[in-house]
């Protein structure tokens, strides 16, 4: 009997073991993750952000989750992607360095011991960057116009829809100020500054506009030049308050469109009490580049400067030289004075045997010699120059003489004083 009493126990072992594997047959194996793709927010030129949200895990841990991206449909993680974190749940990424204005697909992902699923496919554009450019230099100047051009750089992705050049007697200017548009040609253009003042500086910049907004390029500075009553054109720069001209005179015709004598024979200079000018040498090849010689008396005339300029006066001499450095008390010494003030005012060309200067004020000062007034004769081209002032020296009782500057190649100060009207001299002329 005792046999049959361990009996169940025995069935009771197997009922438990056959239930235990019955139960361990209905365990259901993993399956890839569920889960969505939310629309793109915060859309930029260069950026967007897609979120997900993993709703079933599949039966496995999520060991990763992102969003991948492309410009092509049902981009995959072989494209662009980027991770955010692991398990069920919500999630975004910031995916950037995108271009502007272009459709782009993304799809939401999550990876479990399976594989990877990706959620729907969800399609937004970037915006629209605003345009660069750059601006060229100027060129074509005259006394009222200037050429003035430009290169797009880069679109922003979307077309232009206007580019041109803006320009003011302030600095950056815009669209609010004078401006000229381009509707034609490839991203370098150019175009015209017109109705322009003379002797004045202006700025400029190229502006090119997309949808995305309106780009300006780097500033440029020029300054027009100055016509004279011939249409002779001269080139002016600003020396500290003043507006001088960048070339020495060279008009043969007074402001009343009277003839000015020109004087050859070297007796008749000599003994001149009235206006006349020459070419150096009495050589007209001379006019382009050194202007022509005048006496003192062409001054008297008031007519010879064109229409708001004039011949500087001794005292617009000292502040020009004042400002480029020389010592107030020095200003009105006889003969040499300052210290580097004349190298400032010579040109880096014309000057014989290492006498050039260094033009840093942009006042170019030629060697362009002279024309002695006892003798008529010419001298020191390319040694020294000479400029006469508007003044004479009346107030000391010496009316038959008036006051100049001097530069000489192996100077670099400058001379003043003063002789007969009757020298043959350069005149450059100051804005009122």
């Amino acid at each position: 009997m005792t046999g049959y009493r361990k009996l169940p126990g025995l069935f009771l072992f197997a009922s438990i073991l056959t239930g235990t594997l019955l139960m361990s047959g209905c365990v259901e194996d993993p399956t890839l993750p569920v889960l969505t793709t939310d629309e793109a927010i915060e859309i930029t030129t260069i950026s967007a952000t897609v979120g997900g949200n993993v709703t079933e895990d599949g039966g496995a841990e999520v060991t990763a989750r992102g969003v991948c991206w492309g410009t092509a449909a049902m981009p995959a993680l072989e494209d662009n992607f980027k991770a955010s974190g692991t398990g069920p749940g919500e999630f975004s990424c910031i995916i950037d360095g995108l271009d502007p204005n272009t459709e782009y697909y993304a799809r939401a992902y999550a990876e479990n011991s399976v594989g990877v699923a990706y959620g729907n496919e969800v399609i937004f554009t970037t915006g629209i960057a605003p345009p660069s450019v750059t601006t060229g230099q100027v060129t074509g100047v005259t006394d009222n116009s200037a050429i003035c051009s430009g290169t797009v750089t880069y679109n922003g992705g979307a077309p232009n829809t206007e580019k041109g050049i803006c320009w003011s007697n302030s600095p950056d200017p815009d669209l609010d100020d004078s401006h000229v548009s381009v509707t034609t040609g490839s991203d370098t253009y150019s175009g015209t500054l017109t109705g322009l003042s003379s002797g004045t500086r202006y700025y400029a910049r190229a502006y090119v506009k997309n949808e995305g907004g309106t780009a300006y390029g780097e500033q440029v500075v020029f300054v027009t030049k100055v016509a004279d009553i011939e249409g002779n054109l001269y080139s002016t720069v600003y020396i500290g308050e003043q507006v001088w001209m960048a070339e020495n005179l060279r008009t043969t015709t007074f402001t009343n469109n009277a003839p000015i004598p020109n004087v050859t024979d070297n007796t008749e200079w000599s003994n001149l009490n009235g206006p006349a000018y020459c070419w150096y040498n009495n050589d007209i090849s001379y006019k382009p580049t050194f202007g022509a010689l005048y006496s003192w008396f062409t001054i008297e005339s008031g007519a010879l400067c064109p229409s708001g300029w004039h011949v500087p006066s001794d005292a617009e001499f000292n502040a020009l030289e004042m400002f480029l450095g020389m010592n107030p008390d020095s200003v009105n010494v006889w003969g040499w004075r300052g210290t580097d003030q004349g190298s400032q005012l010579k040109s880096t060309t014309s000057w014989d045997d290492g006498g050039n200067g260094t033009n840093t004020s942009g006042f170019s000062g030629l060697a362009g010699g002279y024309r002695i007034g006892l003798s008529g004769n010419f001298y020191a081209v390319g040694i020294l120059t000479y400029w006469w002032t508007a003044t004479d020296d009346s107030v000391n009782d010496k009316p038959e003489v008036a006051w100049y500057r001097r530069l000489d190649g192996e100077y670099n100060d400058i001379y003043k004083a003063t002789t007969y009207k009757r020298g043959g001299k350069y005149i450059r002329c100051v804005k009122n």
